[in-house]
């Protein structure tokens, strides 16, 4: 059985045991509900949502956050003084999926 889930404007494949870093939740610690479900297969029938399916939610465990690789944005004008170098960390969640409710 699996899902495909919408959350920080992205979609993700899930099973229940999978381990996925998604955008930064609001969520500290516990449980967590991802109620944008938008396919859920079953192994014998597949449910599609438009967009999203009813009474269909994926429960999660907030494992932690964590901050993915630098990234660099440089910017410059060739023949002028001009050169402009900024980094960015995003900061992700890590969750557990721990069941699938259709």
């Amino acid at each position: 059985m699996y899902a495909i889930i919408e959350t920080g404007g992205k979609q993700y494949r899930v099973e229940k045991g999978d381990v996925i870093d998604v955008e930064r939740l609001e969520a500290e610690t516990g449980k967590v509900e991802f109620k944008n479900v938008l396919f859920l297969n079953d192994g014998s029938a597949a449910k599609i949502g438009s967009p999203h399916l009813a009474n269909s939610v994926v429960k999660a465990e907030f494992l932690g956050e964590f901050r993915g690789p630098k990234v660099i944005a440089f910017k410059y004008k060739r023949r002028k003084p001009f050169r402009r170098k900024v980094g960015h960390r995003q900061t992700y969640a890590r969750v557990k999926i721990t069941d699938i409710i259709a």
